[in-house]
């Protein structure tokens, strides 16, 4: 017997959460839960507002079509044809069902820096004793680019094993962009592992790195691929680093997997990245990134965001659990 449920979760975040210039409050998603011999599993579908492109009610309305279809036939429709959020929270669901996704989760993110770096270093000790490399993640492009210059030299400046990740958004112009690099001392560059789209477009982007040296990385422009042999050949050349693998809004787990072969044959760091995913789906990225980028810490340091986890706890996190029976059930698939 094959039974499907479907809830919707509302959970609190951190005040101080804004995302594309927008705060937000409450992290609303929903979540698949399958049953089919004696197993249960979940699959989650929480669009990214100013990211995503597709509502929650639009969501609602793919997730029930597709769920009344799977508890009647065991099959899918197909994932190219749903919202990248649906065919991620259906396909891991299915990857789970099958035994496909490993049990074992990369749990040690890369953290997200701001304001003091005293304050991590207690973090980047940890890593030392793991024998792991000191890399963290700074947000650029919230503030003026010369502000965001300073924090990032300084960042490198105190912290002389330091590695950084950097991500901008596509927030600003090119001129922007390389005013925040003349504040970043050109010694301290190459230890910038790569900044995320610096600029609007892919072209400035490009133009950005060749004028500072500074690597790069495809995040949103992976989002917009089609992943034919010409949009991948695109992603590639000269200070082209890394692959951000955002799974909510790339769409299914073939689909990013594929991406991660390209991106290995290549030479490309692929990492698996949150897009704010609650503890359902932030193991599940976790354990991907484990089984699929081994090498890599993946950028999943998003819980920190909310003030409570939701039915399957991350490791040595103290934040209360909610669970999916205080959620809004929306509707039940029982044959």
């Amino acid at each position: 017997m094959r039974i499907a449920k479907l809830y919707r979760y509302n959970l609190p975040m951190d005040s101080g959460v804004i995302v594309r210039d927008q705060r937000l409050l409450q992290r609303e998603g929903y979540i698949v839960e399958l049953q089919q011999s004696g197993k249960t599993v979940y699959g989650e579908c929480a669009p990214l507002p100013g990211f995503s492109q597709e509502s929650l009610s639009q969501v609602e309305l793919e997730l029930i079509e597709a769920l009344q279809g799977w508890q009647q036939s065991g099959d899918w429709c197909d994932y190219h044809a749903l919202s990248p959020s649906v065919a991620f929270a259906l396909s891991m669901a299915q990857c789970e069902l099958d035994g496909r996704l490993p049990t074992q989760g990369e749990y040690r993110a890369a953290p997200l820096c701001s304001g003091d770096p005293d304050e991590l270093i207690p973090v980047f000790e940890t890593m030392a004793q793991e024998g792991r490399q000191k890399v963290a993640k700074v947000k650029v492009g919230l503030y003026e680019p010369i502000r965001d210059g300073m924090l990032v030299n300084l960042f490198l400046e105190s912290i002389p094993d330091l590695q950084l990740r950097l991500d901008a958004n596509r927030s600003w112009t090119l001129e922007k962009a390389l005013k925040f690099a003349q504040y970043v001392s050109p010694e301290y560059r190459e230890r910038i592992t790569f900044l995320e789209e610096p600029c609007k477009t892919p072209e400035l982007s490009r133009d950005f790195a060749q004028q500072t040296d500074i690597n790069i990385a495809w995040d949103e422009t992976v989002q917009q691929a089609d992943f034919n042999d010409f949009e991948l050949s695109s992603l590639l050349g000269n200070h082209v680093e890394a692959i951000v693998i955002k799974p909510t809004l790339i769409g299914s787990v073939e689909r990013c997997l594929s991406l991660i072969d390209f991106a290995q044959q290549n030479g490309l760091q692929a990492v698996i990245s949150s897009s704010i995913e609650s503890t359902i789906g932030l193991t599940q990225l976790a354990r991907l990134s484990a089984w699929k980028t081994p090498q890599q810490t993946p950028g999943l340091d998003t819980l920190q965001l909310f003030q409570s986890q939701l039915e399957i706890t991350w490791p040595h996190s103290t934040l209360p659990v909610a669970t999916l029976a205080e959620q809004q059930l929306i509707k039940q698939f029982i044959g």
